[in-house]
């Protein structure tokens, strides 16, 4: 069901079901960021060698490069409710394992390196089974809405909240984060398993079918279609952008700003107080320009503000910067989650999802290390510039997407999926 929600935007029933998910969804983020501040801060306690310390992040990204494309495949071929508790519930029971770990005082590198790899392997079945399930619980004119609630909610509970309790959570102890983060994943859990929704309608899989071919079906589905093969090129290159800014960030405040640990505070505060902003203009600035034009929008203004932070060595021209790089950026994904999940033909969304997720992911990585090298070669400030550069290649590849196009079909299926002009 979806209500009308101000100014006309279509909005999603709290009922129904997209109440729990949402709740789900939040929750679970907290717990992610309590575990994401913690784990670095144990690591350092473990290791002081850098290399060992940022491997502990890198495990973040190569689940996804490795495995990306078989999870969505699988979210294709199960019940995407139940995989996603399914996934929860096992994730709950490996970070409890690992508290007690922290708490028994047996923590070791080898031991984060492991939680976070298999953290990540699993999330990339539960993330696109979850991509998957949203236009089951809500119909297609409020997915945008949904979408946007979904993502102002995580980043309301992952970026403001959670910050502030993990100092406090380890006040008591070294494994309260992880304890606190095994609670959201069991409660998460048990939400989702609550749901009642439709199963999706599936053509019955040929014989001798391999999640392989499946995986190539998805790969193919995508980059038929022009509109999302543009927002994914697109989509990836900003990775790498914001990926080298990110990487560097602390050396712009630090060293070319000759800032201290508080403005770089602020500068990620700001950052996350710009995504809330952006996720409440989301849907109203697709309504009026239509999604990929809000795509376009959305990566001229974050261009505009990298140029502003890498030109202006002042404070201000940074917080303004990463307000405006937040919320732009809150439009950027809104927007691009919806456009697929509405141009995908229902039994092959977990697929393309993974394949989009799967090359638009490995665009960070890659920008973290050009941002270091750019940064020891032409100066601190220089990340911001090569981001903007970047973002500006992003938004020209968009330009073929604003022509008229047909959303991509299943194989040997008729039914396409709504396309939003």
């Amino acid at each position: 069901m979806a209500t009308a929600g101000a100014a006309g935007v279509d909005a999603p029933a709290w009922r129904g079901g997209f109440g729990r998910l949402w709740t789900a969804a939040v929750v679970s983020r907290f717990g992610d960021a309590l575990r994401t501040a913690a784990l670095p801060l144990l690591a350092v306690q473990l290791t002081d060698d850098p290399l060992v310390v940022a491997s502990v992040t890198a495990c973040g990204y190569v689940p996804w490069l490795l495995f990306g494309l078989i999870g969505g495949a699988v979210a294709d071929r199960v019940d995407q409710r139940r995989a996603m508790w399914a996934v929860d519930l096992v994730r709950g029971m490996l970070v409890a394992c690992f508290a007690l770990a922290v708490g028994l005082g047996h923590a070791s590198i080898l031991l984060l390196l492991a939680l976070a790899f298999a953290l990540t392997t699993l999330q990339t079945l539960f993330d696109n089974a979850a991509t998957a399930l949203l236009p089951s619980l809500v119909p297609q004119e409020a997915l945008g809405s949904a979408n946007a609630r979904l993502m102002t909610g995580q980043q309301l509970a992952g970026g403001l909240l959670a910050g502030p309790f993990v100092p406090l959570l380890l006040t008591i102890g070294a494994a309260m984060p992880f304890v606190a983060d095994a609670g959201t994943y069991l409660l998460a859990a048990a939400l989702v398993a609550s749901l009642r929704v439709r199963p999706p309608e599936r053509e019955p899989r040929p014989a001798g079918s391999t999640l392989r071919a499946e995986t190539g079906e998805g790969v193919r589905a995508l980059w038929r279609d022009r509109a999302l093969r543009a927002v994914c090129v697109a989509t990836l290159l900003c990775n790498i952008g914001m990926g080298a800014l990110i990487a560097t960030l602390v050396l712009h405040v630090t060293g070319w700003l000759h800032a201290g640990n508080a403005a770089y505070a602020a500068a990620m505060t700001v950052y996350a107080a710009g995504s809330l902003a952006g996720g409440l203009l989301a849907q109203r600035i697709a309504r009026r320009t239509g999604r990929v034009r809000a795509l376009l929008l959305g990566g001229s203004v974050q261009t505009a503000s990298l140029v502003l932070m890498g030109t202006v060595p002042h404070l201000a021209a940074l917080l303004v910067g990463m307000l405006l790089l937040g919320a732009m950026g809150m439009v950027w994904n809104v927007n691009q989650v919806t456009l697929m999940q509405q141009r995908s033909p229902e039994s092959m969304l977990g697929r393309i999802a993974a394949a989009f997720r799967t090359a638009s992911t490995s665009g960070a990585p890659l920008g973290a290390l050009l941002g270091g090298a750019v940064a020891g070669a032409y100066g601190l400030n220089a990340p911001a510039l090569l981001a903007a550069v970047v973002f500006a290649l992003a938004v020209t590849s968009l330009i073929p997407a604003r022509k008229p196009d047909v959303p991509v079909v299943a194989p040997d299926d008729a039914t396409t999926a709504h396309v939003q002009r």
